[in-house]
């Protein structure tokens, strides 16, 4: 299966080590780099798109804009948004997630790490660096203690103690395999507990699920 791939980055250089990275799996196919957010929606009207890689600060619109105009567009199982970027701040990660990006990811990730990203993403589940989930985490400590989403909170109480544990550990910031090593299960497991949690609350993807989790109240 072929993943076309759109890179959005004001830097040249950035847009030529991301491609560099993408050949490394032959099943991911650049479909077109551009240079600012405002190309992107008319691009995406021209162009067949599975997936874009958008970097935060640009020049025009910035990459939560240019999220949120993609998804006025096509929505999130049509086109996948991850987010690459310098900056780790809680209000930037909760910026994207809020816009409707399906993913977030330092761009000090690894070549494995970014297809292993990206394939999380298109296969339906989330990404978040590590950096990423640490500060959503911070931002929902430091802070007033938020209102609780009762409804939210009411779809988690449907979950099995099982799902909810995976729940909090994905919200933690562990991936399938860690998870997997600390509830002494096999990553598959893990995924089928995440998948069906998702299923149950309406997260459209592991990211949504960490900001469901967050807003039921239900901190790591």
């Amino acid at each position: 299966m072929t993943t076309r791939i759109l890179i959005v980055d004001d830097q040249d250089d950035i847009r030529a080590g991301i491609k560099a990275m993408l050949r490394l799996d032959p099943g991911l196919v650049v479909a077109g780099d551009l240079s600012d957010g405002l190309q992107v929606v008319p691009f995406l009207r021209d162009h067949p798109v599975d997936l874009v890689l958008m970097d935060i600060r640009m020049p025009g619109i910035d990459g939560v804009e240019a999220t949120r105009r993609i998804r006025k567009e096509h929505p999130p199982e049509k086109i996948r948004v991850i987010v690459l970027t310098t900056f780790d701040q809680d209000d930037i990660v909760l910026a994207a997630l809020r816009a409707g990006a399906n993913g977030f990811l330092s761009k000090t990730v690894s070549p494995a790490e970014l297809v292993a990203g990206i394939t999380e993403v298109v296969g339906g589940g989330g990404a978040l660096s590590a950096a990423a989930t640490a500060a959503l985490i911070g931002h929902m400590t430091d802070s007033p203690p938020p209102v609780i989403d009762q409804e939210l909170l009411r779809r988690f109480d449907a979950l099995t103690p099982r799902e909810r544990d995976v729940v909090v550990l994905v919200a933690s910031g562990l991936g399938n395999d860690e998870i997997a090593a600390q509830m002494s299960v096999s990553p598959f497991t893990v995924k089928t507990h995440a998948v069906r949690a998702m299923t149950k609350v309406g997260a459209r993807d592991r990211a949504q699920l960490v900001s469901f989790t967050f807003r039921a109240g239900l901190y790591p």
